[in-house]
């Protein structure tokens, strides 16, 4: 579905409610949101959830999903897996149409279990990357990019800037030493055989506060480029290393989580250069953003702090609520009320080329891919935004459906 803004609030949520309001029903849609807000993931998760309740507030200002009120749980599972079952259930029970954990560690505990129950488990930045294959992981909606695909456009980015060759060109991938920094990493070995370009590996040990040994490493490499596979205050760890070395903060390129407060905390016009892969658009100017401030904010109603709507990470809650709601409308529009989580799984495979207005990257999903497609783009701090250097691309897919199929038989092999 193509959006029209008509208006900042005629626009985004009235294509999703139906415009019923009027003839709204009394039974309410339930999406369940189990997070892990106090432990590991206290940096983000926060902000997912604002995001995701303020999302709610408004569809229900408009009408709901075509006439039906939505309600949005939350829960904290503490990044704990049993914690996570325990919610897990709890929303079960609750009647929640869709599940989202948040963490890897608590989603891959959560992926078998959704599975035999039937039900819709989405795991947008987290979780199992090979669960976009539809084929096997029948229940599980990642909705989004793995982080494989992710660095895999992040190399297409600096071959384009290598006018096609990558031959002879050095890049350093920084990382910290646990699963989520380790995960890049055979597909950059992959491509760096293909491609010719000389990889570096530079490790550092969590929590992230000593890269002193990974930089030194980094700046005697000498590499044209950096991608920086880290979270938080480890961006800002980052920085300073590479000003103390003499590197170029313009060389780096860092995975999604990279936000507005790491921004602030290294300095706006000392970050000036810095790039980001993302599958989102950063900052408040999109028109969505502008109508949560004016409908919910600007009367008090908003779901948490305002200063944390100027984040990505807010951004990318929001992102994935858009997304399961249309979902949701598709289901109800095309099979009919109630909402069952066989209707919702199949909404969402319905879903084609959609950008929420161009929120975030388009994507369509199918029975047989979950991901959507796996485009993003990289976007460049000026000093005082964020930039767009490229259009929305998924490259070297044949590396990372290869990656995906072995990822995913095996996981079916061992089920059996």
């Amino acid at each position: 579905m193509k959006l029209k803004c008509l208006s900042v609030a005629a626009g985004l949520v009235l294509a999703f409610s139906g415009m019923q309001a009027a003839q709204a029903a009394p039974d309410s849609i339930k999406f369940a949101g189990c997070y892990d807000l106090t432990k590991s993931y206290g940096f983000v998760s926060p902000q997912i959830a604002q995001a995701a309740r303020d999302y709610v507030k408004l569809l229900n200002l408009h009408g709901g999903i075509e006439g039906h009120p939505v309600e949005m749980l939350i829960q904290d599972h503490g990044n704990e897996p049993q914690r996570g079952i325990e919610c897990y259930e709890k929303m079960k029970r609750e009647g929640a149409i869709t599940f989202e954990f948040f963490s890897t560690p608590v989603s891959r505990a959560m992926v078998p279990r959704a599975m035999a129950d039937g039900n819709v488990m989405i795991q947008p930045y987290a979780g199992r990357g090979d669960a976009v294959d539809g084929e096997v992981f029948t229940w599980i909606f990642p909705m989004g990019p793995t982080y494989w695909g992710q660095v895999a456009n992040d190399i297409q980015y600096i071959k384009n800037q290598s006018k096609g060759n990558l031959k002879g060109i050095k890049i350093a991938f920084i990382y910290p030493d646990y699963p989520f920094g380790q995960e890049p990493i055979g597909v950059l070995k992959t491509l760096a055989a293909r491609e010719g370009f000389e990889l570096m590996l530079a490790p550092h040990p969590m929590p992230g506060n000593d890269q002193a040994a990974a930089w030194t490493q980094i700046r005697r490499f000498n590499p044209d480029w950096i991608l920086g596979w880290n979270l938080s205050n480890m961006h800002v760890v980052a920085s300073r290393e590479m000003k103390r070395n003499g590197i170029p903060i313009s060389k780096y390129i860092s995975v999604n989580w990279f936000n507005e407060v790491d921004i602030n905390n290294i300095g706006p016009e000392n970050a000036k250069g810095i790039k980001r892969g993302t599958n989102v658009v950063g900052g408040q100017d999109h028109p969505l953003i502008q109508q949560i401030i004016k409908e919910l904010y600007d009367k008090g109603q908003g779901s948490g702090e305002r200063k944390n709507m100027n984040d990505v990470y807010y951004n990318s809650g929001l992102a994935s609520y858009v997304i399961v709601a249309e979902g949701a409308r598709l289901a109800i529009k095309q099979y009919g009320w109630p909402l069952t989580p066989e209707k919702m799984k199949k909404g969402l495979e319905s879903i084609k080329n959609f950008d929420a207005g161009g929120f975030i990257a388009p994507i369509t999903i199918t029975a047989k891919d979950h991901g959507g497609g796996g485009k993003t783009r990289v976007d460049m701090w000026d000093g005082a935004k964020w930039i767009p250097q490229t259009d929305w691309i998924a490259a070297y897919t044949d590396v990372i459906q290869e990656i995906v199929k072995k990822e995913s038989a095996e996981f079916a092999k061992n089920k059996k």
